[in-house]
């Protein structure tokens, strides 16, 4: 079902970068947006495209994938409800860094980078406050990363955990348990370790009662417990 006007504002508004937008200019982005559909394991851009679009995820969920020279594919991050990904189309053309595909079936926005940086030339304020926004956003990566680069795996892993937790429970999840459609590879790929290693820790969090495992999915009993082992 195609998403009212009102929908798009209201989603647009969930969006950090778009968040200081005031209502009027929400409205100006909603009427260039785009709806589109995908179904799982489609993809939505791959590594070295030209960046033309941004996407809001309206349903469903998408992860960006990388490919090493060995062949293997690595998960960089995960996309839900709300999250925006190609956000650097809205200001130049340059090459997809990753590639990005439907997890299951998402429905999302499209916002051409065309469309926005025109909005971006008749509206300087709309192009300050991105801008301020995209800058958080990369602060925010870079403190992620430098904390990463101290962490244990089982502080990685845990950390990983957690945020699928918190995740899952943006998007409606209620209850004491929190069931999370995840594989250990993915884990593992999200929390820069090996398979190996994050297999043994969920191993360690399985005996503690913390979770418990199932094939390709994870059920998270106490997410408070999770924390204790972040640092």
């Amino acid at each position: 079902m195609a998403a009212t006007a009102q929908e798009t504002v209201a989603l647009l508004a969930r969006v950090p970068v778009f968040e200081a937008l005031e209502p009027e200019d929400l409205q100006r982005v909603a009427d260039v947006a785009v709806p589109r559909q995908f179904e799982a394991g489609e993809v939505v851009f791959r590594e070295g495209d030209d960046s033309d679009t941004c996407y809001v995820v309206r349903s469903g969920h998408a992860r960006a994938v990388r490919s090493n020279v060995d062949g293997r594919t690595i998960t960089l991050a995960s996309f839900g409800p709300g999250d925006i990904f190609g956000e650097l189309a809205m200001f130049d053309d340059e090459k997809r860094s990753a590639t990005v595909e439907a997890v299951d079936e998402a429905e999302a926005i499209a916002l051409l980078g065309s469309d926005m940086r025109r909005l971006m030339r008749v509206h300087p304020d709309i192009a300050a406050k991105l801008v301020t926004a995209i800058a958080r956003r990369l602060r925010a990566a870079n403190e992620r990363l430098a904390r990463q680069s101290f962490q244990t795996v089982q502080s990685r892993v845990a950390q990983v955990v957690h945020q699928l937790v918190e995740q899952a429970r943006a998007e409606g999840a209620g209850g004491d348990e929190v069931l999370i459609t995840v594989t250990q590879n993915d884990i593992a790929q999200l929390a820069g370790s090996s398979r190996e290693s994050a297999s043994r820790f969920l191993a360690v969090l399985e005996r503690a009662g913390i979770v418990s495992q199932g094939r390709g999915r994870l059920t998270v009993h106490d997410a408070g417990a999770l924390e204790r082992y972040v640092f």
